[in-house]
C-alpha cells in the first residue's frame, strides 16, 4: 500500500466495468476527475451475471476489512438480461432472481459501514443490429434485445427505490444521446467513448445531488498536498508562484 490513504471508489460489475479503462472509458475519466482526491479501483469481470457476483461478494467486499470503500458503483444486468439458451447454459438469469440477487448485493454493501455509499447502474440499451453483425462464430446464438434490457433496467431502478440505493438510469440516459445507436457502442454492447461520457455525466450528477456528508462530488473533496509552494511555477510578476493543484484546463470536457 502507498500513502497517504485516500477515499476509495470501487467499480464492481461485468465487462462494462472491466473495460472501464478501454476506449477512453468511464473508469479512466473518473480517475482523471478524481486525481489527488480518491482512488478508483476496478473489480470488473467480463461476461459475469449477478449469480457469479454473489459467489465472490464476500471476497471482494469482506465485512472485516480494515478499511471500507467510500463509494461502490455496481453494474450487473446486461448479461443477466440475455435470452435463455436451450441448453440451460449461459449468462441468462430470470428477472425475479436477478432482482433478488441485486437486493442481496445492495444489502451486503450497505452493511459494510455507515459511510460506504452505493450507486447502482441500470442495464443500458444495445444496438441490436450491430450485435448481430459482430457476433463471433465461436458463440452460439446471442439474444440481446432492447425489450429485455429495458425490463431489467426498470426492475433495477425499482429495487433501488425499495432498498434506498441511488441509481443511474443508463437505459434512458444513453438513448437521449443524438445518434446513440451509432456513437455509444464499439460492438453494439460495450461502450465507446461517447457512451462512457454519458456514464460519467450521470454518475457526477448523482454525486452532486446526493445529500451525503461528506460529499463525494469531486469539487467538494480535498485535493492531496494542495498547499502553496515556492517550488511551483513562477507567476508573471516574477515574485509569486502559481499553485497548479486544482488546474483542469487539460480536460477536453470540463466536468460539472
Amino acid at each position: 500500500m502507498v500513502g497517504p490513504a485516500r477515499p476509495q471508489f470501487v467499480l464492481f460489475g461485468s465487462s462494462i466495468v472491466q473495460l472501464g479503462y478501454s476506449n477512453a472509458g468511464w473508469g479512466a475519466i473518473l480517475s482523471d476527475v478524481y486525481a489527488r482526491k480518491a482512488d478508483i479501483v476496478l473489480r470488473g469481470y467480463y461476461g459475469w451475471n449477478s449469480r457469479r457476483a454473489l459467489q465472490v461478494l464476500n471476497q471482494v467486499f469482506p465485512k472485516d476489512a480494515a478499511a471500507q470503500p467510500s463509494l461502490i458503483i455496481v453494474y450487473f444486468g446486461g448479461n443477466d438480461s440475455m435470452g435463455p439458451h436451450s441448453s440451460g447454459l449461459g449468462p441468462h438469469v430470470p428477472l425475479d432472481e436477478y432482482v433478488e440477487n441485486m437486493r442481496t448485493i445492495g444489502e451486503h454493501l450497505k452493511s459494510l459501514s455507515d459511510t460506504t455509499r452505493i450507486i447502482f447502474l441500470s442495464c443500458p440499451p444495445v444496438n441490436e443490429e450491430k450485435v448481430r453483425q459482430t457476433s463471433s462464430e465461436f458463440f452460439s446464438e446471442l439474444v440481446r434485445t432492447n425489450e429485455l434490457c429495458q425490463m431489467y433496467s426498470e426492475a433495477c431502478l425499482e429495487l433501488c427505490k425499495e432498498i434506498g440505493v441511488l441509481a443511474v438510469d443508463l437505459f434512458t440516459a444513453i438513448r437521449r444521446r443524438p445518434d446513440w445507436l451509432n456513437t455509444c457502442f464499439t460492438d453494439g454492447v460495450h461502450l465507446a467513448a461517447e457512451g462512457s461520457k454519458v456514464v460519467v455525466e450521470e454518475i457526477l450528477k448523482v454525486l452532486k445531488e446526493a445529500e451525503w456528508k461528506p460529499s463525494l462530488h469531486w469539487k467538494s473533496m480535498p485535493t492531496e498536498f494542495a498547499e502553496d509552494s515556492p517550488y511551483d511555477l513562477v507567476a508573471a510578476d516574477g515574485k509569486t508562484t502559481l499553485n497548479p493543484s486544482e488546474w483542469t484546463f487539460h480536460r477536453a470536457i470540463q466536468w460539472d
